[in-house]
């Protein structure tokens, strides 16, 4: 790594490019893994499967294990069941930002009603505060901190949306919310790359790897059972309640919970046909300079940006690295070569990085709806919860939540995301091929907006 004055020598203007350097840019220790398996890695151990269980849970992310906790909590036999290792997928892939809002498009005001728009909007906001108040109580060890969020505008339009949705944001939510002007944005970004922004205190950040690791440790603690490489191939009506076939053997339960998300598959025909997996790709940096970081991101936000085709991105729990996540790619590419996309789009952002190398590179998907929007439900006496929309580090805890107290018959009334219907669509069997059309209809878009100010 070069001196600190030549990094911070080398800038560009706002909205330019800088030229992709691939060779250099990986650190001697480069992985291909998350930067959150360092310290708290898949679980590795193959537990046999019981014969029979009250309630199966096919998936261990942290709305299977969310569930399961509160499920065996109540003297329930749980098992939660994974294709891969405990812990693989999404919930310690993610960046570990904590909000809750949905990205909802203007018109879906009109499309839900009034009443049923502000429903969807208290339980977002419900979920932020459950996820505080669920770490809290259980001392689970996340690494949480309340910091807040920067939204940066892409350009003097997005800027002038955001002053709007401050205002609609604050009243509707109740969160605090600011405009921060271009002129003060180095107040919470060392970049000039925004034309100002909004920021929202009612927001963290957490370590996903250790709050999953805290999660299904106090899952186990609760008398719940877990069973990684055990994928599920098929579940049939059997005997009143469920055979469910897996790679490990059969199953039976009584209940049955899919909590699978980006990773559904095939395991729920319903879900595959409703649910749109999206590959979302992330780096670390290596270590940086204290005062390197002060500057980048002086108030330790977590920070995205105004474009449809986003960037996330926030400083590691120990305030040491940058982690940097965005759709470097609209298909399911390799993360060396999404690392060297995601490195350019970094230094776009903060072009004092440009000589900082890139230690950990990983991908992981999210799931979309087609009607932008969370659901659970029901469907055949299988229960499921997903399409997140990005939101699942809050959205997916509090989706298990509601489905084990539903499964119990305690939940005191029901979720919205219970009532909505959850559209599909002819053309699509669980292959997003549509993904590079649309993902790059947005992207030009997004330059647009940048060139032309709108």
């Amino acid at each position: 790594m070069t001196t600190l004055t030549e990094t911070r020598s080398s800038r560009v203007a706002p909205g330019s490019t800088v030229s992709d350097r691939s060779d250099g840019i990986f650190h001697p220790d480069f992985a291909v893994r998350p930067f959150w398996w360092d310290e708290a890695p898949p679980m590795e151990e193959r537990n046999p499967l019981p014969s029979k269980v009250d309630v199966a849970i096919v998936g261990s992310g942290y709305c299977g294990l969310a569930a399961g906790l509160e499920l065996a909590r109540s003297g329930l036999r749980v098992a939660v069941l994974d294709s891969g290792r405990i812990g693989e997928g999404a919930s310690t892939r993610n960046g570990g930002m904590v909000s809750g809002g949905l990205k909802l498009p203007a018109a879906m005001r009109a499309k839900l009603g009034e009443e049923r728009f502000k429903r969807v909007i208290d339980e977002a906001v419900d979920s932020f505060h459950h996820l505080e108040a669920f770490i809290a109580a259980e001392n689970l060890d996340a690494d949480y901190s309340r910091c807040g969020r920067f939204t940066g505008a892409h350009s003097p339009g997005a800027y002038r949306r955001l002053e709007k949705q401050a205002v609609t944001l604050a009243k509707e939510t109740g969160f605090s919310t600011s405009m921060v002007p271009r002129e003060r944005q180095r107040e919470e970004i060392g970049s000039d790359y925004y034309h100002g922004g909004m920021l929202v205190t009612d927001g963290g950040g957490l370590n996903p790897a250790r709050y999953h690791r805290s999660l299904r440790q106090a899952f186990q603690a609760a008398g719940g059972s877990l069973h990684g490489l055990s994928a599920v191939t098929s579940i049939e009506r059997s005997q009143g309640g469920f055979r469910l076939k897996t790679a490990s053997g059969d199953l039976w339960a009584e209940k049955v919970f899919v909590a699978t998300n980006g990773y559904s598959g095939r395991v729920l025909p319903y879900l595959q046909r409703r649910l749109i997996p999206i590959a979302s790709f992330i780096i670390a940096t290596e270590e940086l300079p204290e005062d390197l970081i002060r500057e980048l991101n002086p108030n330790g936000r977590m920070l995205v940006d105004t474009k449809r085709i986003l960037y996330y991105f926030r400083l590691s729990p120990d305030r040491r690295r940058i982690i940097f996540g965005g759709r470097a790619s609209f298909r399911d590419s390799a993360e060396r070569q999404t690392a060297q996309t995601l490195h350019r789009f970094m230094c776009n952002v903060w072009p004092q990085l440009k000589n900082t190398r890139i230690t950990h590179a990983w991908k992981g998907n999210v799931a979309f709806s087609f009607d932008m929007l969370p659901h659970m439900g029901e469907q055949g006496g299988i229960h499921f919860a997903g399409g997140c929309q990005g939101t699942g580090v809050t959205m997916a805890t509090h989706l298990g939540h509601q489905t084990a107290r539903k499964l119990l018959g305690r939940n005191s009334g029901p979720s919205v995301f219970e009532e909505l219907a959850f559209p599909s669509n002819p053309l699509y069997r669980g292959n997003p091929w549509f993904l590079p059309i649309i993902g790059n209809y947005y992207r030009t878009r997004d330059r647009l907006e940048q060139w032309l100010g709108l």
